[in-house]
């Protein structure tokens, strides 16, 4: 890039000149001696300018109409990169790109410079970031809450093919997108003790906290589609209400001075701390308090400020809790009513449920967070009791029905008695909101039969079904330029604002010439791939072979031990007829596992292990690749899933509540190898049978296993192919340096094998096939592709809003 700006300086008024102005006096650098970085900043902060009076004309029209808001409290916001999208959004990509050459400064060096904002996992983060950009694009007036992470979730490294945790550094250089709001801050409390007063007609309960902590507020302003509307991303930064101790520090114990500092902002470190321990346990418990009370804090004082009486809330405000991480919402807003603003109990819990509604994101009973009744009592004291009150009232239903139970009230109780008393965090949901949605019509059917059969029996229609979506400006027009390109150019810009306009493209998947540009389009992605799969990993790979690929979190559920198991399978058979014609694959894999999560740290070794083997054999290096590219994040998706000729959706059926993984592939003119399960059935509803290849158990088949009892070790005996390659992993031959590494790994499957492996593989192995057939007929492949792009526009995220606006929150929004 060229150092040195030009000499003329832009014009007055330009983009251009704002950049040079930020550079100056917001950076404090002249222009011939600006970094890269400074650069960024710069542009960073002169494309906020640009946003920040819609911003405040937004505020200013919402609170001047007194509509009703949205409140999304999600612990996470996988925001990805900032500067593209606010760009694109703002419909200043032509000219920040003109501006800046005409400084001297290249935009795709500058843009590849702005971090990931760490502030999410997976799917739950990435949604609650698809949404935030969904409700500003629709109108609907909202504000998101979450946690100012300094280092959200850890950076992945892979050593010797392990997996090793770092602290990911997003803000070591600040961060240009946010406003710091020191005159916004709320007091959160921990501990100590309820004092009662029942002196007066109804007893008084005072909450004395043991510990304070401060919630800072800093706002990031989400832009919607051509920046109609801005709304806003508050999240809250902890810091001590103590002041260092002075008398400490000069005496000689500098740590000891600041230990009440560290301990109270340890609570915005970091994102999942480590919960194996009892103090990750407490620690991941403050985090979810934390933001849920400073949160309800902000808008409560909002709604009083411009309404007047916190006993109209629910008319004005809808809050919507991103799965169960801020349930506490419905003890803290019932604490709030009651305790600060003397609403009596029952009035306090109507007008918290008609206020909340749930989101449920997974089945998985591990993944239904509970917390044990002593730490809740220790922790938060108040609301224990209150949780117990909310309990209580709610089990005073279930007693009056004519079908009760002693086994309907255990099943339906927040409180959980059978295995160390228990506070079960969706059950306080459900029992708290007016809606609770599923995010998959299989999910939500689930729901029903499954987890909350018993609490939907009590409240017939609680439950409904908001399928997820993605938000096609940001993975499709901005991931993929030239398929997007190609797209407006056969029908138009509708799509970006309508995504259901893509049907359209269908017909052009029998246009021969239509069909080699979009196979143009994806070979020019897979060609960028390639250059970051050798810039980072030192590996080519061919471009004009299959790209496989399987990127999402590591857990066994999703079933990358699967992918890897068919893929060492297919090794051996290469091997065995290496004349034979194989259409060369490369498997991309990427993903964390959570630091305690041993068993899928030891399955990405298992990857890492048979790449390095792969990799290496001059017998089928022109055939199979195999790839884990590590530290998976929004910026590399956006390389990777516009690539993508074969996308993974293998997990278990019935264990993945949704998926937007999918989606996005689909949209990108992927083909779908995957079970029933989630949205693959929307997908394959949408794109036909014919376009999706569908293998393995059906949810219900899976959940009949698991109740008669099978044995794998049959399927195992029964399976030459499955056989073969567990005996190859068993018995190190992709692990020669330990031999009995993975041991453990196969007998599980041997014997056990929840998560239905063996049962899946032969019929996964012929998919596999069938994929093989079908990608050697490249127009047949590439009609396939059109034909997924063309019928996945309902999965916008932009329709999802729509849907919760009408059937949830009650709040206006509008089309296009």
């Amino acid at each position: 890039m060229t150092r040195q700006a030009t000499l003329d300086r832009p014009q007055a008024g330009t983009l251009g000149q704002a950049i040079l102005a930020k550079l100056t006096y917001a950076v404090g650098k002249d222009a011939t001696s600006a970094r890269p970085h400074d650069w960024y900043a710069a542009t960073a902060l002169a494309v906020r300018d640009r946003m920040v009076d819609r911003w405040m004309e937004t505020t200013r029209k919402v609170r001047g109409s007194g509509q009703k808001r949205v409140y999304y409290l999600s612990l996470e916001f996988l925001i990805g990169r900032l500067l593209t999208d606010t760009l694109s959004n703002l419909g200043l990509m032509k000219e920040c790109r003109e501006a800046l050459r005409g400084l001297g400064v290249d935009f795709d060096e500058i843009k590849a410079i702005e971090p990931d904002a760490a502030l999410g996992n997976g799917g739950l983060g990435r949604l609650a970031a698809c949404f935030m950009e969904s409700m500003a694009t629709v109108g609907v007036a909202a504000h998101g809450y979450g946690i100012r992470y300094e280092h959200g979730l850890f950076r992945q490294a892979i050593r010797d093919g392990w997996q090793i945790e770092l602290p990911e550094d997003w803000l070591d250089f600040g961060n240009p997108w946010e406003f710091e709001r020191p005159e916004i801050a709320y007091d959160i409390g921990f501990g100590g003790r309820v004092e009662l007063d029942d002196s007066g007609e109804e007893p008084a309960f005072t909450w004395k906290p043991g510990e304070r902590v401060m919630a800072l507020a800093y706002d990031t302003p989400v832009a919607g589609w051509r920046g109609r509307h801005v709304n806003t991303l508050r999240l809250w930064s902890a810091r001590s209400t103590e002041p260092m101790r002075l008398e400490a520090f000069n005496r000689g114990d500098h740590v000891d001075a600041f230990a009440q500092q560290l301990r109270s902002m340890s609570i915005s470190r970091l994102l999942y701390p480590d919960d194996s321990t009892s103090a990750g346990q407490e620690l991941r418990l403050k985090q979810e308090y934390f933001f849920t009370s400073a949160s309800l804090q902000d808008l409560l004082r909002r709604h009083i400020d411009q309404h007047g009486d916190v006993r109209t809330l629910p008319d004005f405000a809808a809050i919507q809790m991103n799965d169960t991480h801020p349930a506490l919402a419905v003890a803290e807003l019932v604490r709030l009513l009651v305790d600060l603003h003397g609403v009596p109990f029952a009035d306090a819990v109507t007008i918290t449920r008609r206020t909340l509604s749930y989101t449920n994101h997974t089945l998985l009973p591990e993944a239904l967070e509970s917390w044990s009744v002593p730490l809740l009592e220790r922790l938060l004291p108040r609301h224990m009791q209150l949780i117990y009150a909310v309990n209580a009232a709610h089990l005073a239903v279930v007693q009056s029905r004519p079908d009760c139970s002693p086994e309907l009230m255990r099943s339906t109780s927040v409180i959980e008695e059978e295995h160390g008393r228990r506070v079960r965090m969706g059950h306080l949901a459900f029992v708290g909101s007016h809606r609770v949605n599923g995010v998959s019509a299989l999910h939500s059917r689930l729901m029903r039969e499954t987890v909350f059969h018993d609490l939907d029996r009590i409240y017939p229609g609680r439950i409904t079904n908001k399928t997820n979506g993605v938000t096609v400006r940001r993975w499709l027009m901005q991931a993929n330029p030239g398929l997007s390109s190609l797209l407006t150019e056969a029908i138009g810009e509708r799509w970006i604002d309508d995504a259901s306009a893509l049907s359209e493209v269908a017909p052009f998947a029998e246009d021969a010439t239509f069909r080699d540009r979009f196979a143009t389009a994806k070979r020019n992605n897979k060609v960028a791939l390639a250059a970051l799969v050798t810039d980072r990993l030192g590996l080519r790979l061919n471009p004009d072979a299959l790209f496989d690929v399987q990127i999402k979190r590591i857990h066994e559920y999703k079933r990358q031990l699967l992918n890897i198991l068919e893929t060492v399978a297919l090794y051996d058979a290469i091997r065995a007829e290496p004349t034979r014609s194989w259409v060369p694959r490369v498997k991309i894999f990427a993903g964390k596992a959570a630091a305690s999560y041993h068993r899928a740290k030891l399955i990405i070794k298992l990857i890492n292990d048979v790449a390095r083997i792969v990799n290496s054999d001059p017998a089928t290096r022109d055939k199979l690749r195999v790839v884990f590219l590590p530290n998976y994040n929004v910026s590399l998706a956006e390389v990777i899933i516009p690539a993508a000729d074969l996308s993974e959706q293998i997990s278990t059926a019935g264990m993945e509540a949704s998926g937007t993984g999918n989606m996005k592939f689909a949209l990108n003119g992927a083909v779908t190898i995957g079970t029933l399960d989630g949205a693959n059935i929307e997908i394959r509803d949408l794109v036909g049978p014919e376009n999706i290849l569908i293998f393995g158990l059906t949810a219900e088949e899976v959940a009949t296993r698991r109740r008669e009892g099978w044995n794998p070790g049959q399927m195992v005996a029964a399976t030459p192919a499955l056989a073969q390659a567990l005996e190859a992993v068993a018995s190190g031959v992709f692990s020669p340096d330990d031999t009995s590494r993975y041991r453990g790994l196969v007998d599980d499957l041997r014997h056990h094998d929840h998560f239905m492996v063996t049962a899946d593989f032969a019929d996964y192995a012929r998919a596999q096939r069938r994929v093989d057939e079908l990608f050697r007929d490249k127009a047949a492949f590439v009609r396939t592709g059109i034909l997924n792009t063309a019928n996945v526009g309902w999965f916008s995220s932009d329709r999802t809003i729509r849907e919760y606006a009408t059937d949830i929150w009650n709040v206006p929004s509008h089309q296009g």
